[in-house]
């Protein structure tokens, strides 16, 4: 038999001062309810979800909770279980107002931690002064052997519910696998057939620039040059696109297939070097870089190598200003040896300093996006260092970023650690 006790002091502030926290996912009920509550005088603030109420409660610290039991997400009866393992919430009073009558049903919100149960449809006219009794210190209370009961009905609802939450994110997950690969199937078919026409397309453009007919025509006309090096880079770089397209995909997939071969480092960094060099004069930067302390002697995939460190140098030309700095250095030690590629640029948001390595990310607006690698702030598709953490961890070693923050004024820098094994044994990894 259910009973009601007092178990706090009867004082307590004005009805005028006291916040009342409503969660109910109907409109309806939130209205009538919201209405009533405010015209007694109460502060009302209104939740439309359990983990809503959740963050709301913690935020504004109500006293006095009134829920539904029904709710989208967390049941009224976890939402209070949740609430009372915080010290914060051990004593506010937190009702249950539902359409559930049920036998069990009131006994089980009690067992959950509730003060008070009350059933819809709502008493407008009794619902403030039933509130203001609550938070006076009434509670209702059940027999212990009811109470016990209700305790191992709770617990074996929310048991099954855990169960069936586990079965949903399983079968969700599997979902998501389904699609990711289909996702990667049909990225890498696109760039295998997009690929096709511009490998004919490159070539065409080739003997057209080293047509002797087409040397008269280009010496008599500047604009048929201008026309014909504007095609020809196009084609380039749309090829260096699929390129990375078909890379990445491969990474994702964990089918990196690695050339393993005597490497010579100190080489594939200089080459990288020359490649920046006409964009580090345009924009008059300083790339430092001392052949001598690189390794000559390694085992490793020279030109995937090369790609990956092109990445990260070109990702500190894209975000360092005119006029930077970037400073390469490498440093052996035993079977090992840690590259260090360091710029004066604006740095990367702590945030952002695990995310940049995954698939499509940028940290860039895209309604900014530049189609130049080397401006400063310069677009792509964020795929660089994604493909470059693949080929790294694809030879057994890992790369990772350290930055104070981002800052376009002060300019804090960046600082990317590549962290290879001498012998590298192509273990394939995924990583993007």
């Amino acid at each position: 038999m259910t009973q009601l006790t007092d178990t706090r002091n009867s004082t307590t502030k004005p009805p005028t001062t006291e916040t009342i926290l409503y969660i109910e996912d109907d409109p309806g009920s939130q209205l009538l309810v919201k209405r009533a509550l405010s015209f007694a005088g109460y502060n009302v603030i209104v939740a439309s979800r359990g983990l809503e109420g959740i963050d709301m409660a913690i935020k504004h610290l109500p006293d006095l909770i009134l829920t539904d039991i029904n709710l989208p997400d967390l049941s009224g009866r976890e939402l209070t279980t949740r609430l009372r393992s915080d010290s914060r919430f051990r004593t506010t009073p937190i009702v249950a107002l539902t359409a559930l009558s049920q036998a069990g049903e009131r006994e089980k919100a009690l067992a959950a931690g509730a003060t008070g149960y009350l059933t819809k449809p709502v008493d407008i006219d009794k619902l403030p002064k039933q509130m203001e009794r609550f938070m006076k210190g009434e509670k209702e209370s059940v027999s212990q052997e009811a109470l016990v009961t209700a305790h191992q009905a709770y617990n074996q609802e929310v048991v099954t519910r855990l169960e069936s939450k586990v079965r949903e994110l399983e079968e969700n997950n599997a979902e998501l696998r389904r699609l990711d690969k289909i996702k990667d199937d049909f990225i890498q078919l696109t760039a295998h057939e997009l690929r096709t026409p511009l490998t004919l397309m490159y070539g065409y453009s080739r003997l057209l620039q080293e047509s002797s007919i087409s040397k008269q025509l280009r010496d008599s006309s500047p604009e048929l040059q201008t026309v014909i090096n504007g095609m020809v880079s196009s084609i380039e770089r749309m090829s260096g696109v699929i390129n990375e397209i078909l890379i990445v995909s491969r990474v994702a997939t964990g089918r990196v297939e690695l050339s393993l071969g005597p490497t010579n480092l100190a080489e594939v960094v200089e080459r990288v070097v020359g490649e920046y060099a006409e964009a580090a004069k345009s924009r008059k930067m300083h790339i430092s870089f001392n052949k001598a302390q690189w390794p000559v002697n390694m085992r490793a995939d020279a030109e995937l190598l090369r790609l990956a460190i092109s990445n990260v140098v070109g990702n500190a030309i894209k975000y360092t200003p005119d006029n930077g700095i970037i400073n390469m250095v490498a440093r052996t030690s035993g079977n090992t040896v840690l590259v260090t590629i360091q710029d004066t640029g604006v740095g990367i948001a702590k945030d952002d300093q695990q995310r940049i390595f995954d698939r499509f990310y940028t940290t860039n607006k895209t309604q900014l996006h530049s189609t130049s690698k080397t401006n400063f702030g310069g677009g792509g598709l964020g795929l660089g260092l994604a493909i470059c953490r693949g080929i790294i961890e694809a030879h057994g070693g890992r790369i990772w970023v350290e930055s104070d923050g981002r800052d376009d004024i002060k300019l804090p820098g960046s600082t990317f650690y590549i962290d290879l094994p001498m012998q590298a044994h192509g273990t394939v990894r995924t990583g993007a």
